[in-house]
């Protein structure tokens, strides 16, 4: 039995206009803030989807969250060392919430930006869906299944129990925001706006806005009608909604808050029908985005009722207007100036806090990156977290925006690749439509170190450590492209960058490639706009003659090996790390030398591949692995090794000696002079100094007041050295300009550690219940020397408004855990991340260890 009935939706369609603030992490105005207040439980129970289950023994906690940092290392986690050696396992959130009544109405909908993995999400006992890759956003309808004005429970079982299934450290959990979002039936759809720059010069840029709308209903709903016998006889009464017309007014405001253009037309919307709108705007002297000034601008979209004038809907869009290309001659080209991209690679993982997003943690990344003169992120392999891509923005970074680190052949037992088939098409639009409006997003990566680029390349009987170092050194050349063959494989390479030039044909597709052949079947589909070497430095310079009229860029670069405070002499000794992928590796030290004098054999040094990107002109720049050191994939080494020895600043965020390399090359705004190492060491020693050096000619040694030479760099050296015996006391390095004094710096012999000195990198925090100060802990001497060899154990207490959130030293090895009240030091630094409870007020640290003098400082939440 079926009735109809005619529904006039205008009168219900009011909602207050949201704010449109620049500095709001989020485009969607419509979102709240829905973090707080989850229960958890490290188990696997699947009454825990019933809305009546007694989940009141469970933990309560604030989202995001990763419940892997929080536990053991160990060499039995089945995560393997090359996942950071922490736990996975299957765990359950729940959260109660209550609807207002006076909503009723409007359309709910529960936003994900990250669970890892395999998360299967239920609204008051109804299964909503499942999503298996831990790297995408995704949403779903509550509106069917809400009771409004009375309890809802939303469950999330996520299921990481199966590993290894990730090359390096995952993270369990939702370990992103969650974001509840409440709209009008017409609205803006989700990431709903494409904002594209056309025409652009310093005099005027024409602006195309494309803005998707929606008018979500229910056509149907359960009704009764009492019968003569007192039962009732059900039926679903059909709902037919008339079409709304809409006024739609999209603003372009300026980062001052004043509108600078508007466009305004008419639509007619209709249910179920998704329409898109275009429109433009024609801005005169537009504010260029560029790496040294990026200039936000946003489009306010206003949709309102033709009919009554209210405002049904509002909605913000981020934006930056340039221009660039990629030249096969000259490289990147930016709002018309060559510009290399200095960039490096960065896995997700935020240190000791884990994978658990926090902007603040993600900021201070990107803020020491930016002073080494870092311009540019790869999100290596995985599509990231949207406050990455806000802060890019606007901090000035090109960034390299991947989706997947396989496709259909798999590199470890439990991967993606598994899921490829049913959801890449899925995730790859997802992924595009939510990142497509970020000015910083300039290069669309679809894919790393894929095995579709050989015929047949199998890792399924290596294990992680194996499968890792295998993929480096090559495959057989019977597993090439054959000529004119264009293979399955180059199908599907040609599947996937059309669907990203469908979203968005603004920007160019690439892939990082560690077959440099062209007959690699990636480059034989011809859909890569941009050729991408992962290393392979000796096969750059035959890239003009093997891929003619191709824009080229080195996607992944380097692979040095270096833990923060170790050397190892002669610093002329090369030493390359493992020999073979199958051949056993081991050195008992565990550590590897800060010289620049050791990779890996697929890689070269931090200074061989910063002379070809510097040499020539053709190749756009480089993407170093890695900036930071991250948890998991700790080659050369096996257990007790955890995390890895690639970056340039180590896990705790503590710059390495080759910091200054890039700093002194990247940096000509700034002076730079760093002089290394230590000057604690045995008497009669001999000892390597290196300098780092810019804005100078020369460099002069100076041993307790006795020059040792001066030293100049030629044309492609980086550093300058010597070698002096050791004596205590002091050492200083001079540079030089013209004759003239440009910097100086000395370095003292440490006596026995003393006291312990701290240093808060903000003493001002936001009393918000997520802000962070990371404290630098130092052991000193009694002259506040550095000791470099000091491992004191340091406890922490905090009184007041804060809390511990993580400790840390930058060791590869230290099996200590990440969520605790000590540290070892290691080469004489930790570190302490105070965050703050949600109550303004002060924080106090306190620092005590054993034989040494305790330390304090304060921090304020306010």
């Amino acid at each position: 039995m079926k009735n109809k009935l005619f529904l006039f939706i205008s009168g219900l369609l009011l909602l207050g206009v949201g704010a449109c603030s620049a500095p709001r992490q989020e485009a969607d105005t419509r979102r709240m803030d829905f973090n707080a207040g989850w229960m958890f439980r490290l188990c696997d129970d699947t009454a825990a989807i019933h809305p009546d289950y007694n989940d009141a023994d469970w933990r309560k906690l604030d989202l995001p969250h990763d419940w892997a940092i929080e536990g053991d290392f160990s060499r039995d986690n089945p995560s393997g060392t090359g996942g950071g050696a922490l736990p996975g396992g299957v765990g359950w959130y729940r959260k109660t919430f209550i609807p207002d009544k006076v909503d009723e109405g409007k359309r709910l909908r529960i936003d994900f930006d990250g669970v890892y993995m395999n998360s299967t999400v239920y609204i008051n006992g109804h299964k909503l869906g499942t999503r298996p890759y831990g790297y995408v956003s995704f949403s779903y309808d509550l509106t069917p299944f809400i009771k409004w004005g009375e309890e809802n429970v939303i469950a999330v079982r996520v299921d990481n129990a199966e590993q290894p299934n990730s090359r390096w450290y995952s993270g369990c959990g939702i370990y992103r925001n969650v974001w509840l979002t409440k709209m009008n039936p017409v609205h803006v759809a989700q990431w709903g706006t494409y904002v594209t720059a056309e025409e652009v010069s310093k005099h005027s840029a024409r602006l195309r806005i494309c803005t998707q709308l929606q008018y979500d209903v229910e056509l149907h709903r359960p009704d009764s009608v009492r019968q003569d016998d007192g039962t009732y006889a059900v039926f679903e009464q059909e709902i037919i909604p008339l079409d709304v017309d809409v006024i739609l007014r999209s603003r372009l405001v300026d980062a001052d808050g004043d509108v600078v253009g508007e466009a305004v037309s008419e639509h007619r919307v209709m249910p179920a029908v998704p329409d898109e709108a275009e429109q433009e705007i024609l801005l005169e002297n537009p504010n260029l985005w560029s790496i040294d000034t990026p200039y936000i601008y946003k489009v306010e979209t206003i949709l309102q009722d033709k009919a009554t004038g209210k405002v049904l809907d509002t909605y913000c869009t981020p934006l930056g207007i340039r221009t660039f290309r990629f030249d096969e001659q000259k490289g990147f080209i930016l709002n018309g100036e060559q510009v290399k991209i200095n960039g490096v690679c960065m896995h997700h993982d935020l240190g000791c806090l884990g994978a658990a997003v926090n902007i603040r943690a993600i900021r201070r990344q990107l803020e020491i990156l930016k002073e080494m003169g870092c311009n540019g992120i790869r999100c290596s392999h995985n599509p990231p977290a949207p406050e990455l891509l806000d802060l890019c923005d606007r901090m000035g970074f090109i960034v390299m925006d991947e989706t997947f680190d396989m496709w259909r052949k798999k590199k470890t037992r439990h991967d993606y690749s598994r899921y490829f088939d049913e959801w890449h098409e899925r995730d790859l639009t997802d992924l595009i439509l939510r990142d497509r409006n970020h000015p910083s997003v300039f290069v669309w990566s679809i894919g790393n170190e894929v095995l579709e680029q050989w015929a047949d390349a199998k890792a399924d009987t290596l294990s992680l450590e194996e499968a890792n170092l295998v993929l480096n050194f090559g495959q057989a050349s019977d597993m090439l492209a054959k000529e004119g063959e264009m293979s399955v494989n180059s199908r599907l390479t040609r599947k996937l960058a059309d669907m990203v030039k469908a979203l968005d044909p603004t920007r160019p597709v690439t892939a990082g490639c560690n077959e440099p052949n062209p007959n690699n079947h990636l480059f034989r589909s011809g859909a890569l706009d941009i050729i991408g070497f992962n290393y392979h430095d000796d096969w750059f310079a035959g890239v003009p003659e093997n891929f003619p009229g191709k824009p080229f860029i080195v996607t992944e670069s380097v692979s040095a090996l270096m833990t923060r405070g170790y050397y190892r002499m002669p610093s002329d000794s090369m030493f390359i790390w493992p020999e073979r992928w199958d051949k056993p590796f081991f050195d008992a030290s565990f550590s590897c030398s800060s010289y620049d004098n050791c990779h890996v054999p697929w890689g070269n040094r931090h200074e061989g591949t910063m002379r070809h990107v510097k040499n020539n002109d053709f190749i756009s720049g480089q993407y170093v692995w890695t900036g930071f050191d991250y948890i998991g994939e700790p080659t050369p080494y096996g257990w007790p090794a955890r995390s890895s020895y690639f970056g340039i600043v180590d896990l705790a965020g503590f710059p390495k000696d080759v910091y200054y390399m890039y700093q002194s090359e990247w940096r000509l705004d700034k002076t730079v002079l760093h002089l290394f190492p230590h000057w604690n060491w045995t008497p009669g020693q001999d000892i390597d100094l290196w300098a780092y050096y810019n804005n100078a000619d020369e460099v002069e040694l100076f041993v307790n007041g006795k020059s040792q030479g001066i030293r100049s760099k030629g044309k492609d050296d980086f550093h300058v050295m010597w070698r002096v015996k050791y004596e205590p006391g002091t050492v200083k390095a001079v540079s030089r300009r013209e004759g003239k004094v440009v910097a100086e710096q000395e370095i003292r012999t440490a006596g026995k550690p003393a006291r312990i000195r701290l240093t808060p990198d903000r003493t001002a925090i936001q009393a918000d219940g997520r802000d962070l100060s990371f404290v630098t802990v130092e052991i000193v001497d009694k002259d506040g020397i550095l000791c470099p060899d000091a491992e004191n154990d340091v406890t922490f207490a905090v009184e007041g408004a804060g809390f511990i959130a993580g400790v840390d030293n930058g060791s590869p090895v230290s099996t200590e855990r990440f969520k605790d009240n000590h540290r070892k030091a290691f080469y004489g630094k930790c570190l302490v991340v105070i965050q703050n409870n949600g109550r303004p007020g002060s924080i106090k640290l306190i620092a005590t260890a054993g034989g040494l003098e305790k330390a304090a400082t304060a921090i304020r939440a306010k």
